[in-house]
């Protein structure tokens, strides 16, 4: 008779721990232990996930591991984090058959996706099994965003890691020692993701990586003005999209969310966000980086907007520019010189 599965537990912080600096996990009645699912097949994943309902909407922390995590490293964990419990959904285990069930969910407008930098997650989901990732709360982005509002200018590459993330005192104010271990371990072993079955170090991080993200955007639905938050939903659509480049403009994806009314009653409506992608001719990738980033860096500070490369992990004949159109425009005359000056 074979043995039932491992059963693991981990602590959820909660949401009513709400003073800057409070150290939740030193404070018994801050957390609440919930159980760890690892998730071979759909119907162990909840019933309003599988099927949503815009009368059962949801927030959930969301995450993905993987090997060489993008359109064609293999996604092997997807990690949901619910109030109450953490799935970790076993793509290895399960296969296309149970990530294709999560489909309706992650493309879903009533279920909101907490995650930390979507870009290479969404990319993966899409390239690999087609599905694209909607309504999204990128906490990368709104970090950023409440940094604005505090009257603190974005400098070029000025974006945290989840890692730094947890060790602000608002958020969390605790060091992630175990990130850096697993970072070790992958180094060594790129393919530390996929092995099977899964070790109790493998799922402690899987669950790491989601169990403090539904505490971390109650902290920030605090701190975000209705401005913040257009471009919070725009800006996260907007990456979603960003490496998974097709050939109808990404007419097949949701719309984008309009401007709010109430931003544009003063006369100080927000300028409209926009995603543009240049080719790049092979062999002229030098020119837009420069010796040792040079360029790209010195284009990254004329521009408000954020100019991401494809990169090794692709596609590599393309920059992705993500901002206010003006900016976008702009970022798009710099780079275009480049590619036209001679050495």
């Amino acid at each position: 008779m074979a043995s039932p599965p491992p059963s693991y537990q981990t602590d959820l912080p909660l949401p009513s721990a709400s003073q800057p600096g409070d150290k939740f996990l030193d404070h018994e009645d801050r957390s609440t232990p919930v159980p760890i699912h690892v998730v071979t097949s759909a119907s162990q994943l909840p019933v309003e996930f599988l099927e949503p309902s815009p009368q059962e909407q949801l927030v959930i922390g969301f995450d993905c591991e993987g090997v060489d995590l993008c359109r064609t490293g293999a996604l092997c964990i997807m990690q949901l984090a619910f109030p109450d419990a953490i799935y970790l959904v076993d793509a290895i285990e399960g296969g296309e058959t149970l990530i294709r069930a999560c489909k309706p969910a992650l493309e879903s407008s009533y279920i909101t996706k907490v995650i930390h930098d979507c870009k290479r997650d969404s990319e993966a989901l899409y390239f690999q099994f087609g599905i694209k990732l909607n309504n999204v709360v990128d906490t990368q982005i709104a970090y950023s965003l409440i940094k604005e509002q505090e009257g603190r200018k974005r400098l070029t590459d000025d974006y945290i890691s989840f890692v730094g993330l947890l060790a602000d005192p608002y958020y969390c104010g605790i060091s992630y020692d175990e990130k850096e271990e697993v970072r070790i371990l992958l180094r060594q072993d790129p393919k530390f993701w996929k092995y099977r079955p899964l070790s109790e170090l493998m799922v402690r991080a899987a669950a790491d990586d989601v169990r403090f993200l539904l505490y971390i955007y109650h902290r920030m639905m605090e701190k975000l003005n209705e401005r913040s938050l257009w471009y919070l939903a725009v800006r996260g659509a907007l990456n979603c999209r960003c490496f998974c480049v097709n050939d109808n403009d990404y007419a097949d994806w949701p719309s984008l969310p309009p401007i709010p009314d109430k931003l544009t009653v003063d006369g100080d409506a927000p300028e409209e966000e926009i995603l543009s992608v240049l080719d790049v001719p092979s062999g002229k990738m030098g020119r837009i980086i420069g010796r040792r980033g040079a360029t790209i860096m010195s284009i990254k500070e004329s521009c408000n907007a954020e100019i991401l490369i494809g990169g090794a992990k692709g596609p590599p004949d393309k920059v992705f520019i993500v901002g206010p159109v003006k900016q976008v425009r702009k970022a798009e005359a710099l780079l275009r010189g480049r590619l036209l000056d001679v050495y």
